[in-house]
């Protein structure tokens, strides 16, 4: 697994080790810096674009979960070329590295995709037959990745997943989001004190969609189990629709603390962005239990440290 340990890498390693899996964790953290403690058979260090950390991390194993990737939409626009060599040149190391190491035997591959490969179409809910029109480099790059994938399983390489998540939040073991880029979090670090204010854009009626990172763990294993006869599959991982002047009445109503708000003038912004996620739940069985907006808000709340509330 790459991105073991990041924020939604912890989440889908526990759930895997959970499911009976023996995870093989990359990491391109130093070796000499203590780990988080999680349930990895073996830890390989190296960047998802090192050879010789691939081979090593890919002995042996028969599955890949790959969620390494830089994931900051603001900050893509001002580094678009290590977005593009990260998430879709760290792909294709990826996938060379496996037709190396497991050359008579096609492994399973899950990549960990965005709804940002999107854009903003028209039409809502959102499909995956929805032509990708990304809107910044980082759902760009992403969906560069989601093609060289698609490729490599149509020649046989490998069988493979897209999860095409909308917005993630929630907490797993105290690991929460740490993007305070976002709104969840945001929002949270406000209720604790962290800033004096949260700013929004117009009056926060813009919808978007959120999905807890347990639930997106619990997608990340039925994708790894579930058999297919098609090569390549697609997936749309959502679940709540919610505003973001929801979010806020939710973050005060859990937390008990008022979240000042800064409103900001109206951003061209797509008034809403929501998941279909009927494919998913039709083939792989996949539905939401810990994404009510109550939850995701709670739980990213409890992962907050105390030292700050």
């Amino acid at each position: 697994m790459t991105g073991a340990y990041g924020f939604v890498g912890n989440a889908v390693v526990r759930r895997l080790a959970e499911a009976g899996h023996e995870v093989v964790a990359l990491t391109h953290r130093p070796s000499d810096v203590p780990l988080p403690e999680l349930p990895v058979s073996r830890v390989a260090y190296g960047d998802i674009r090192d050879k010789t950390a691939l081979a090593d991390a890919l002995h042996g194993v028969v599955g890949v979960c790959h969620l390494a990737a830089l994931t900051r939409v603001r900050e893509s626009f001002d580094r678009p070329e290590e977005y593009h060599d990260v998430n879709a040149g760290g792909t294709v190391a990826l996938l060379d590295a496996l037709a190396a190491a497991s050359p008579n035997m096609p492994p399973k591959v899950i990549l960990g995709s965005t709804a940002a490969v999107y854009g903003a179409p028209e039409r809502q809910p959102i499909g995956e037959d929805t032509v990708p029109a990304p809107s910044n480099p980082y759902g760009a790059s992403k969906l560069a990745a989601d093609n060289a994938l698609r490729a490599r399983a149509e020649t046989g390489e490998v069988q493979a997943v897209s999860l095409r998540c909308f917005n993630i939040s929630g907490a797993v073991s105290g690991v929460g989001d740490a993007d305070e880029s976002r709104i969840i979090p945001k929002a949270v670090a406000v209720a604790a004190g962290r800033y004096p204010h949260l700013d929004m854009n117009g009056e926060g009626d813009a919808v978007r969609d959120f999905v807890h990172v347990d639930d997106l763990a619990r997608a990340y294993v039925l994708a790894l189990e579930t058999s297919t006869s098609a090569p390549y599959r697609l997936y749309n991982v959502g679940a709540t629709a919610a505003s973001m002047s929801e979010i806020v009445d939710t973050v005060e109503r859990v937390t008990g603390v008022a979240v000042p708000v800064v409103h900001r003038p109206p951003q061209p912004e797509p008034p809403r962005l929501v998941a279909d996620i009927s494919r998913i739940t039709a083939e792989l069985g996949w539905k939401p239990e810990r994404s009510s907006l109550e939850t995701l808000v709670s739980d990213a709340w409890s992962a907050v440290p105390s030292a700050d509330r």
